[in-house]
């Protein structure tokens, strides 16, 4: 564990220096139990942008980004981060801070996806008032301190959260048209085709 002056306590967080295929095999290892999990099958320009797992001896949360290109929204990042309760990437890249996920949800779903064999409902939240009211009015836009906007998901599997951050906000749409979270241990081959490039996501 890591000590930190503000929060106590907390998980290392692993980065890699470079991303490519021994970046994911690393992933991979240092996942153990809790899947990292990608939207799949990746579109023919999409790329993984970002790979992080936090947690020590134990894996805590997983971080996968992918960033792509769609006729409606032009440059498209999706982060998808995977934590056990209490553990706090997720919120830290909503840019939630130092808040804890809800514990209760206001209607119905925005979105369910598939991730792995299970359904998961996916609720928007808000880190506060959206200063752009043009953002379709999308539940869970905001702008971000860099002046992107994003809508934040989020919804839990299996007793552990999960966290989509996705830009801009009106990209959110794409996730009705199917999406299905894969845990990168499971593509076996697939990997090796996978492409890499470089996040443009503040986390």
């Amino acid at each position: 564990m890591h000590t930190c002056p503000t929060h106590g306590e907390v998980a290392p967080l692993w980065r890699p220096d470079e991303l490519d295929y021994a970046a994911l095999v690393g992933q991979v290892e240092r996942s153990g139990t809790l899947a990292s999990l990608t939207p799949w099958p990746l579109g023919p320009d999409w790329a993984v942008t970002a790979l992080a797992t936090a947690g020590s001896p134990g894996t805590e949360a997983t971080l996968v980004g992918v960033s792509g290109t769609t006729t409606l929204d032009g440059p498209v990042d999706v982060l998808v981060v995977h934590e056990r309760p209490g553990t706090g990437l997720g919120p830290r890249c909503a840019g939630l801070g130092a808040e804890p996920a809800p514990t209760t949800f206001d209607g119905p779903p925005l979105v369910r996806l598939r991730a792995e064999q299970r359904q998961v409902s996916l609720w928007p939240v808000s880190s506060g008032p959206a200063e752009d009211d043009a953002l379709l009015d999308l539940p869970g836009a905001e702008d971000d301190e860099d002046g992107h906007d994003r809508s934040v998901l989020v919804g839990e599997v299996d007793g552990q959260w999960l966290w989509l951050v996705v830009r801009p906000a009106s990209a959110v749409l794409l996730l009705r048209e199917g999406w299905h979270l894969r845990d990168l241990t499971t593509l076996g081959p697939a990997l090796v085709e996978i492409g890499f490039g470089e996040t443009a996501q503040p986390w």
